[in-house]
């Protein structure tokens, strides 16, 4: 014998129906008692996964921040490394024009004499060897 047919068969509508209210009633029930107790459960959850993802957005921010720092640092260095060879490069240079001084003099008047024939210069001899230059003349 069957809940939903009778001895011979024949489905009774009236069970069926009976079934179906009493499982829905059980099911609002059941979430009625349930929902209450699992809302702090689920905040808890959520909160949760917030700490979790506050954690993240930090790890990031930290690794972010020191990758600029190296990069800062990276970049003054190679800046040191540049001053180094330009100072370097001005004391080769510096030396080279200290030992060829006469060289450089020779250099200078020939080009005063006579490299450029459109301009006029004269030169005034000082205890230091600089020209006196006449820069408020056309004021």
């Amino acid at each position: 014998m069957s809940l939903y047919a009778d001895d011979e068969g024949n489905v009774k509508a009236g069970n069926v129906i009976l079934t179906i209210v009493v499982c829905t009633i059980g099911l609002f029930v059941l979430f009625a008692l349930i929902i209450p107790s699992m809302r702090p459960w689920w905040a808890e959850q959520t909160g949760k996964a917030e700490l979790a993802q506050a954690e993240q957005n930090r790890q990031i921010a930290v690794k972010e921040a020191q990758a600029k720092k190296d990069s800062a640092i990276l970049l003054a260095e190679a800046e040191v490394r540049r001053a180094e060879g330009v100072a370097s490069a001005n004391k080769i240079i510096g030396d080279s024009l200290k030992e060829n001084e006469d060289y450089l003099r020779y250099l200078w008047i020939i080009d005063v004499a006579g490299a450029n024939v459109d301009k006029t210069v004269v030169y005034v001899p000082t205890e230091t060897n600089l020209p006196i230059l006449e820069a408020t003349r056309n004021k």
